[in-house]
């Protein structure tokens, strides 16, 4: 098996990675707190872990991947106030359109998918077990974690507790220390609230992932309970600190091994947020764009570095993905052989190196580069036409793009009744021919091209691509 190499958010550096038990990789990445459409970060993120998931089973890991759903929280509550829907409409509606959205993006199947609400009972069990022992303490509106009984408090995120006090908020002279956060929230008025023995309320929002991660997938012998948490960079502090403190005092396990976090998204160079009014909607740049190009574009900055998006560089990166698109398109309707040996070796090389894109995606040009010269000096190749083939497969599965029909891709954009003229108009063409009418199949060829439609006809038929 190769080395693979990532980074660790804790110790600041690349480290080998060695999973807990041999082959198996168990990845827990915070998911969406679902009161709205996804966005751009969402989709970085997604992404970002998609390919460390992806880089695994490539490297004959079992994957584990977990992501949650926070289905409780004050914006949620809210919208169900502002909008007289039900939480289970809200929450439902969103989830099913973040997996959408996901699906579009190419993102693998989670192995598990948790959401809060429906793993209480255990969140319940780690406050009572938390409380027991004298780490957690109720006041009149909440049940706190108590950080001063946490030596370690600060040990991941490498901040000060005190930070976690957010001094733009009037303090809680209730709360034993400033950076104590709130493991139960009791319950006010139209709140949404649930039965526990320490009183009604509901969960906050850090108990969720460490109650979750406990009951679905941790070790219970051992250091370490998973082997990666991930997620955004934002949630290392407090989210991740929080969590961390709240299993390693109620378990006597650190939560990971190893901690892995993803750049933030700028839209024209400002931090992506919804203060700011530039929060892409995932579903709207999917209307001029397929998610196969987003796909794309996002991983064409590394993992961890922050991305500034903007549709200049979107439309630079598509012209790129063409290029791959185009030399599926001088092998199409073959049979693919067998990858490159050494193209498969080197994209390894650059993807077990803390998931090197950059890298992998100049080894794809140079690829593509070097078949177009062969191809062109021997159109005829087909050892070397199946050997492409095969190159474009092994990206699909490790970086999850070219996956497309290689005509179906430059199509995006027409509406399905344009599609079905064409389709038409290619049919009456064919008849035309079989019939040997030359001069209808040859004006109706015409036709198409000048509304910028390219044939192509090969021994499955006849295919086409919007120029």
């Amino acid at each position: 098996m190769n080395k693979i190499h990532i980074y660790d958010s804790v110790k600041k550096e690349k480290v080998e990675f060695v999973s807990i038990k041999e082959n198996i990789a168990k990845i827990y990445v915070c998911g969406p707190t679902v009161y709205d459409d996804s966005h751009l970060g969402h989709a970085r993120s997604a992404i970002a872990f998609d390919l460390l998931h992806r880089v695994l089973k490539a490297n004959n890991y079992e994957v584990i991947m977990t992501k949650n759903f926070t289905d409780i929280d004050d914006k949620i509550i809210k919208k169900m106030h502002d909008s007289n829907r039900t939480l289970e409409d809200i929450t439902n509606t969103y989830i099913n359109a973040y997996k959408a959205d996901m699906k579009a993006l190419n993102i693998l199947d989670n192995t598990i998918e948790p959401k809060a609400t429906e793993n209480l009972e255990s969140m319940k069990d780690m406050i009572s077990n938390l409380m027991s022992k004298d780490l957690a303490y109720k006041t009149s509106d909440s049940v706190y974690f108590d950080t001063s009984k946490d030596s370690l408090y600060g040990s991941i995120s490498h901040k000060a507790s005190d930070e976690n006090s957010q001094a733009r908020v009037e303090a809680n002279i209730e709360k034993r220390n400033p950076s104590d956060f709130a493991l139960w929230k009791f319950a006010k008025t139209n709140d949404v609230s649930f039965e526990a023995p320490f009183g009604l309320g509901r969960p906050g929002w850090h108990i969720e992932c460490s109650a979750m991660i406990e009951k679905h997938l941790a070790y219970k012998d051992g250091d370490f309970q998973i082997d990666i948490h991930g997620g955004g960079a934002d949630l290392l502090f407090p989210h991740h600190e929080n969590e961390a403190a709240q299993t390693r005092c109620s378990s006597n396990q650190q939560l990971a091994k190893y901690w892995m976090h993803n750049g933030f998204v700028n839209i024209d160079g400002e931090k992506m947020s919804k203060s700011l009014g530039n929060s892409f909607f995932l579903k709207d740049v999917l209307k001029s764009y397929s998610g196969e190009v987003i796909r794309f574009y996002l991983m064409s900055t590394h993992y961890r570095a922050n991305f500034n998006f903007n549709e200049e560089d979107l439309l630079s990166s598509k012209k790129r993905l063409d290029k791959l698109y185009r030399i599926k398109k001088r092998v199409y309707a073959l049979e693919a052989s067998n990858v490159n040996k050494k193209f498969s070796e080197d994209i390894f090389n650059a993807l077990n190196d803390d998931i090197n894109t950059s890298k992998a995606l100049s080894l794809i040009d140079e690829m593509i580069g070097n078949s177009n010269d062969k191809l062109d000096s021997n159109p005829k190749d087909k050892n070397l036409k199946k050997e492409v083939l095969a190159n474009i497969l092994f990206i699909n599965d490790i970086l999850g793009f070219g996956y497309n029909d290689a005509y179906e891709y430059f199509q995006f954009g027409i509406n399905e009744s344009m599609k079905a003229k064409i389709e038409e108009l290619i049919e009456k063409r064919n008849e035309a021919k079989k019939e040997k009418d030359f001069t209808t199949a040859d004006a109706v060829r015409e036709k198409l091209s000048k509304m910028d439609i390219s044939l192509m006809d090969t021994v499955n038929g006849t295919v086409w691509e919007k120029l």
